[in-house]
Formats: structure tokens, C-alpha cells, sequence
């Protein structure tokens, strides 16, 4: 018998840019041109069928008219989409057009586009470049750092994935403005759980600003766009792949995420996100790291922003606490919970970022919203 020692010790930067500002198509063209993706000359454009007349043909227009080859691959809109029948869907098309490793994919659209497409470039051809182009708060407070794709299956959401990260983001404030309001609503629930876990200046700005946000005000999108992307950097840098700080990102998830499922997606990512913000925060004052105050303080702004604060009387509250054992922070088969303490910061256990919570009282706090 003989041992043959495979030595891969290697340093990898996957360090990029992240630019905010307002209608960047000309810029990313300019920076493809510069050099972003070496001397690639194909482009799979990635989107949904609400973003495609929107941004994701003016970007094909532009690559094509700069001499590069360009195809559009557009899925229905909406998180029933993030599957891997869609993400075969996409793979399939490029694959009939002759797509093989000397090609980049760019994500124009929300969250569900940047997710999938940053899976299939993860594997495609075992490994493409991409680019994120977000057009959505919800992709600036949520996708555009961090480098975590994914796609649902009926039993969770995101439990199928890979960490990959892009060549460069463009988080377009332009875009925000053909939002529907819901959708904008959706996206600022992140942006609060961003607020509620390590910002309590950031906390105070959305609830003094929120009508002005509403309203598209540059200087305010610009801010907590800047103030997503700074948060979130703080922790990934730390923990890119989710080996134990990096969980503080899930404030809010255990529950939403669960109830985003148990919904039949009825409910947006943010909303459902924004009713698991208000279970936790009741958790958190139940085992006395939170206040009285900090509990309504958190869901008022969330109200504020147009967000549900409790669980619809259509989810099966029964149902939804058994959903609850499908999130990731899961250990040994019981429930864990990511916690604040106070308005600002996470508690902390002995090194660890979760507590471990009974099913009993997890119940407990969703029977009483």
C-alpha cells in the first residue's frame, strides 16, 4: 500500500469593487472594455421577465454595439423561480448557444437573479466569472456582498448553493425607482435587519428618513445603500464562508424564512423576513436581552416601512413551527436562534453567534404573534 500526499495550499483573492451610483449600463460596458473579465468577448445576461425591458436589453444593446456577443436569458419573475429546474434552464440555453468557459455571465436584476445566476456561473463549465448588476434594494442590502448563491427546494430556501464570488457589483439607485412600493418595502427590511444588528445610528437615520426613501431621495438611497454594503463587508470579512460570525446575518431568518415557505411565497422575501425580525426581538426580550422599548421601537419602524409585523391568520402556526428545523443554524436537531441585544448589537455566547432555543418556546413566541 502506498500514500501519495496531495498538497493544495493556496491564496486566493477574491477581492472586487462595488460601485453605487445612478444608470451605470455605460459604466460596466466601460469597465468590461478596461479589462473587468480579461479578454472575454461573450455575455450571457441573466434576468427576469420584470427587469428585462426594463435594464437587462439596454445592457445587451450596449454589449453588442461595443462588439461583443451577447444572448439574453430571461425566467419568470418571482422566489418560485429560484430552482434548480431554472437554474438547468439557463444552463441548457448556453450550453444550445455554444457557451463554454471563455464566457461571463451578468446578473441584471434582484436578488433571485443574482442568487441563480451566480450559481450557475459557479459551475458552469466548473467555474465562469460574473457580474452583478442589482437593480433592487433588496439585492444592494442583501446580495451584493458576500458572495452566497443558492437555489429553494419545496422543503427550504437556500439550502443548495455555493459561496462564489462576483468580479464586481453595480448597485444602480436609478433602478429603484420602477420598484413597486411593495418591493422597495421588501428590500428595507433588510436594510433594518442590517440596523437592528449593528447600526443603532443606522436604526435612528431609517426612522427619521423613512418618507424621504419613499420618495427616491438621492442622498438618503445613496446612504443606506453605502451603509448595507459597509455592514455586511464588517462581517464577511471576517467569516466569508459561515463558520460561525457570520451567522449574525440571519437576524430574522429562522423564522422568515420558514414562513416565506410555509406562504407559497405569497409573502416577499422582506416581508417574511420583517415578520421573523419581530419574532426574535420578542425572543430576545423573553430571555431579557431586549426591552419593552427595543421591541416596539423595532416594529414600528418596520410598520414605517410598510412591512407585516405578524404572522397572516391563513399560515398554519403548527406548520410553521416544524419549518423552523430547516434553517441552515439548525445543530444536533434543535433550533437556533441569532439574537439581539438591544437595538444595535447581537448577544454573544461564549464565542457562539446562535442560542440554542426549545421548540416549546420558539412555539410560544408564534402563538403570540
Amino acid at each position: 500500500m502506498s500514500v501519495f500526499n496531495v498538497e493544495l495550499k493556496k491564496v486566493v483573492d477574491d477581492s472586487y469593487e462595488i460601485e453605487v451610483g445612478h444608470e451605470l449600463e455605460q459604466k460596466l460596458i466601460d469597465d468590461i472594455r478596461a479589462g473587468l473579465v480579461g479578454n472575454i468577448k461573450k455575455f450571457a445576461v441573466v434576468t427576469d421577465s420584470n427587469v428585462r425591458e426594463l435594464h437587462a436589453e439596454k445592457i445587451c444593446g450596449l454589449l453588442e454595439e461595443n462588439g461583443y456577443k451577447c444572448d439574453l436569458i430571461v425566467f419568470p419573475a418571482g422566489e418560485t423561480s429560484k430552482t434548480r429546474e431554472t437554474k438547468e434552464f439557463i444552463e441548457d440555453t448556453m450550453l444550445g448557444k455554444g457557451y463554454r468557459r471563455d464566457c461571463c455571465i451578468i446578473a441584471v436584476g434582484g436578488g433571485v437573479v443574482t442568487d441563480i445566476a451566480g450559481f450557475v456561473a459557479g459551475t458552469y463549465g466548473r467555474g465562469v466569472p460574473f457580474i452583478n448588476y442589482a437593480t433592487t434594494l433588496l439585492a444592494a442590502a442583501d446580495a451584493s456582498v458576500g458572495g452566497k448563491t443558492a437555489v429553494d427546494t419545496p422543503l427550504a430556501t437556500n439550502l443548495i448553493g455555493i459561496f462564489n464570488q462576483p468580479e464586481k457589483v453595480y448597485i444602480d439607485i436609478s433602478a429603484w425607482k420602477t420598484l413597486p412600493q411593495r418591493q422597495l418595502s421588501s428590500g428595507l427590511a433588510e436594510t433594518i435587519k442590517h440596523a437592528c444588528l449593528a447600526s443603532s445610528e443606522l436604526f435612528s437615520y431609517l426612522d427619521r428618513n423613512m418618507d424621504r426613501i419613499f420618495a427616491f431621495d438621492d442622498e438618503v438611497c445613496e446612504h443606506i445603500a453605502a451603509e448595507n454594503c459597509r455592514i455586511k463587508y464588517s462581517v464577511v470579512m471576517k467569516d466569508e464562508r459561515e463558520s460561525g460570525l457570520r451567522e449574525v446575518l440571519n437576524l430574522g431568518h429562522t423564522v422568515g424564512r420558514a414562513i416565506e415557505t410555509v406562504s407559497g411565497y405569497k409573502l416577499l422575501h422582506g416581508e417574511a423576513v420583517s415578520i421573523g425580525l419581530v419574532a426574535e426581538v420578542l425572543l430576545a426580550k423573553k430571555l431579557g436581552y431586549c426591552s419593552d422599548e427595543d421591541v416596539e421601537r423595532v416594529k414600528a419602524l418596520l410598520e414605517k416601512a410598510k412591512l407585516p409585523t405578524a404572522v397572516p391568520d391563513y399560515i398554519d402556526r403548527e406548520a410553521l413551527v416544524k419549518k423552523l428545523y430547516t434553517d441552515k443554524k439548525v445543530r444536533d436537531g434543535k433550533l437556533r436562534f441569532v439574537l439581539q441585544d438591544g437595538i444595535g448589537a447581537i448577544k454573544e455566547f461564549d464565542g457562539q453567534y446562535a442560542l440554542p432555543v426549545s421548540e416549546d418556546t420558539a412555539r410560544e413566541i408564534i402563538n403570540e404573534m
